[in-house]
């Protein structure tokens, strides 16, 4: 079996490492001259499903633009995970998962599993009811699929967690990488199960036993550069997956157009692939 972290690679290395969002979010459609309503919802993502599916390493709908628009949105985002993955490009949902038991386990069933109509190549998931609440999703990763566990996001009201102190002295930041990488232990190539590391942090956790995807939200239009990445990937570049969104979104409403601002933020990532 191939596993995510296999197909990844291989993503990267063909199209450039870049995972880049679909965030419908209302502005956006307005700016498109899109109606905020399901219709303009439908027509975001398909635009988008133009432009990037088979042109992008990793696409990333973000799951609470849709659900706000009730069953009707989750039926556009059935079609665009469905659509996305039928045209070979790999789906990341970023719904940010956690509970535990029963419940985790019905999360993983939705997002990881062919089964469902929502199924994805790989989800977000919140480590912060405890790393092993993630059980049943880590292990849908050991069978072909993928999560990324937030690990240090760059909100400020994240550190108030992330950055506590455990006994032994880690950031529970690096508490949470430390386990990915137990995960990821004896992988080939990259591991299936990826950490989320802000791109505008100051700091990141040391990430050098990870072996596995390093997902870099905050590139663009919340401030985080090329530079940033650099810095905080040390030497890790070769798993950092910068994500980029309403940077490359606000070039619509043309998928053309779209395609070409998805060029030239590869292009200023060109240091990944040295």
């Amino acid at each position: 079996m191939t596993t995510f972290g296999q197909r990844l690679h291989a993503a990267l290395a063909e199209r450039g490492p870049l995972c880049v969002g679909i965030d419908p979010h209302p502005e956006l459609l307005a700016a498109w001259g899109l109606t905020v309503d399901v219709a303009g919802l439908e027509r975001f993502a398909g635009t988008c499903v133009d432009a990037f599916a088979g042109h992008v390493a990793l696409v990333k709908p973000q799951v609470a633009f849709f659900e706000v628009f009730g069953a009707a949105g989750i039926v556009v985002l059935e079609r665009t995970v469905t659509a996305l993955r039928s045209a070979g490009t790999l789906v990341l949902a970023d719904a940010k998962r956690g509970d535990i038991g029963s419940t985790m386990d019905a999360y993983a069933r939705t997002w990881l599993t062919d089964a469902s109509p929502l199924g994805s190549d790989a989800v977000t998931v919140s480590p912060y009811l405890g790393f092993g609440a993630l059980e049943p999703a880590l292990r849908l990763a050991v069978d072909g699929r993928g999560v990324f566990v937030l690990a240090a996001t760059s909100n400020p009201e994240g550190a108030q967690v992330q950055q506590a102190r455990t006994a032994d002295g880690r950031s529970v930041a690096q508490v949470m990488v430390d386990e990915a990488a137990a995960r990821n232990a004896g992988a080939d190539t990259l591991g299936s199960v990826g950490v989320v590391v802000g791109a505008t942090l100051t700091r990141a956790p040391d990430l050098s036993a990870l072996h596995g995807p390093i997902l870099m939200p905050g590139v663009g239009a919340q401030g985080g550069t090329a530079e940033d990445v650099r810095r905080l990937a040390g030497e890790r570049l070769d798993a950092v997956v910068p994500n980029v969104s309403r940077e490359v979104l606000r070039a619509g409403p043309t998928a053309a157009a779209l395609r070409d601002a998805v060029s030239r933020t590869v292009d200023s990532f060109a240091f990944l692939r040295a």
